[in-house]
C-alpha cells in the first residue's frame, strides 16, 4: 500500500510516508503508507507492509515511554471513524491522533558518531556546532547524548541542521529547552530498553506538538526505522559503519550507485526492497518479542 484510498474523510496532508484524515476539529486519521523516503526524496518502490511495521513499532514505543511524555493518542480506534468496508485498507497501519500545533523543528537526539555527523566531525571536530573530544572514530559513542535539532523541510527540500541557539530563535528559549531535555531523556530511555534487547540506537528523530493547553506532546511517530539508526549489538564495532535494521541499508544502495539526491531517485531492485522489509521487521520483533 503506497497511497491511501478515499476513507469517506477529508485529507489534510500527505507526507512523505504518512497520510492525515480530519475527523473533526480535534482529531484526525493518521495512516502510514508502504512509501519509503530517503535523502529527503520519495521513492516510487514501495517497501512490503512497511506501514503496519512502522506503526507496531510506534505503537510500543508510545506506549513504553508514555510516563515520560504526553502522546498524540485520543484513545479512540481507527475502526471506529472509517466505514466497515474501507478498514482493511488501514487496518494496522492507522492510529487515531490528536490535532496538534506542530513544532517547526525536529529533535533529532545523537548517541553515537554516524552519517553527517561523522563526516562534519571529521572536517571540523563538532556535530552540528556541538565541540566533541578529539580522537573519536566512525561509530564511536559519545560522552552523552546530544540533541542537534534541524529545520523541518517542505516534501521534495532537504532538511538542514541547525544549533541550539537557531533552535531558541525559532520556538522560543523556553520551549526549546522543553523539547531539547525531553527528546534525550525518550532517547535514553528507549537506548537503555533497546540495549537489552540487542540493538543499539545510534541516533533518532522525535517530532512533538502542542495541544490546546501548550503541552508538549509526542506526535508522528517514535523511534522507528524510518527516524532512527539501528545497529545490532553483536556485529557492532567503533571505527566502521555497522550493518543496520533501518532504511540505513537502503541509503547505502542509493549512494553506491552514484544518484545525486535529486529527484528522481532511482529505481530499486525488488530484492533490495524485500531485504529492506526484512530489516525492518526484524526490528519489530527484536523489540517486541
Amino acid at each position: 500500500m503506497s497511497t491511501t484510498s478515499s476513507l469517506g474523510l477529508k485529507k489534510l496532508y500527505s507526507g512523505k510516508v504518512r497520510d492525515l484524515y480530519e475527523i473533526d476539529d480535534k482529531r484526525m486519521l493518521m495512516v502510514a503508507s508502504d512509501r519509503l523516503s530517503a535523502f529527503d526524496v520519495i521513492l516510487e518502490q514501495p517497501i512490503p507492509e512497511k506501514g503496519k511495521i512502522l506503526t507496531a513499532i510506534s505503537n510500543f514505543w508510545f506506549e513504553k515511554l508514555g510516563h515520560l511524555v504526553p502522546d498524540h493518542f485520543t484513545g479512540d480506534s481507527p475502526e471506529d471513524v472509517v466505514a466497515a468496508d474501507v478498514y482493511p485498507l488501514i487496518e494496522g497501519r492507522s492510529v487515531v491522533a490528536k490535532r496538534l500545533q506542530p513544532v517547526p523543528v525536529e529533535a533529532i537526539v545523537r548517541g553515537y558518531l554516524a552519517g553527517s555527523g561523522w563526516k562534519e566531525y571529521k572536517a571540523q571536530g563538532t556535530v552540528c556546532g556541538i565541540a566533541l573530544p578529539e580522537g573519536l572514530r566512525e561509530a564511536s559513542k559519545l560522552p552523552q547524548p546530544i540533541f542537534t535539532p534541524s529545520t523541518k523541510a517542505a516534501i521534495g527540500d532537504h532538511d538542514e541542521n541547525i544549533s541550539f541557539e537557531r533552535c531558541e530563535a525559532i520556538i522560543g528559549s523556553e520551549l526549546a529547552a522543553k523539547v531539547r531535555d525531553t527528546a534525550i531523556a525518550l532517547y535514553t530511555a528507549a537506548a537503555e530498553y533497546a540495549a537489552t534487547r540487542g540493538i543499539i540506537i545510534a541516533d533518532t528523530k522525535f517530532e512533538f506538538g502542542l495541544d490546546e493547553h501548550g503541552t508538549l506532546t509526542l506526535m508522528d511517530e517514535a523511534l522507528t526505522p524510518d527516524s532512527s539508526r539501528f545497529w545490532p549489538a553483536d556485529s557492532y564495532a567503533e571505527g566502521s559503519n555497522p550493518p543496520s535494521f533501518d532504511k540505513q541499508f537502503i541509503r547505502d544502495w542509493l549512494e553506491s550507485t552514484g544518484w545525486n539526491k535529486e529527484p528522481p531517485a532511482p529505481t530499486v531492485p525488488d530484492d533490495v526492497a524485500l531485504k529492506t522489509a526484512e530489516k525492518y521487521r526484524e526490528a519489530l520483533t527484536r523489540l517486541t518479542q
